[in-house]
């Protein structure tokens, strides 16, 4: 890979190493040109880098930040899968999820800090379709959780 193109070197980001499913399931599946992200959180190597839930113990910037975690993991699989980032043609959808202490309705505001990553990096190509759901829980206590649809 050429990191000249690398979308993520680009904006000067880092991707972790690949995430390891921690149940029965792949981090990543194709189906022709569209390729799907499992549910990703903020955890490096194994452990969240944040917990609990937005509202109360977690601040709208410091889910921004989470969700920008999580969707580079997403992208650490992707790359994973694809041998190249560069090869994805548009980000089709996001869905974030986002655990929500009673009466927090802001989730389409944290879930902004990973539809603002994927944009730097792809510019025109990284913006798309998305949902912003509020939950009682995420695996682990994670404050949020984030998938893909890429079309390849």
């Amino acid at each position: 890979m050429d990191i000249h193109h690398d979308p993520i070197r680009a904006i000067e980001l880092e991707l972790p190493s690949p995430p390891v499913p921690i149940a029965n399931y792949v981090p990543v599946r194709q189906v022709g040109n569209l390729v799907f992200t499992s549910g990703q959180t903020p955890a490096r190597d194994g452990v969240l880098t944040i917990s609990g839930k937005l509202g109360s113990e977690v601040s709208i910037e410091e889910g921004q930040q989470a969700s920008a975690a999580a969707v580079l993991n997403c992208l650490s699989a992707l790359r994973q899968h694809l041998g190249s980032l560069d090869r994805i043609v548009s980000v089709v959808t996001l869905t974030g999820y986002v655990a929500s202490a009673e009466g927090f309705s802001e989730q389409p505001a944290v879930i902004n800090g990973a539809s603002l990553v994927l944009e730097k990096a792809f510019g025109e190509r990284g913006r798309h379709a998305r949902a912003a759901v509020g939950v009682a829980e995420l695996p682990g206590n994670a404050p949020v959780e984030i998938s893909l649809v890429v079309e390849v």
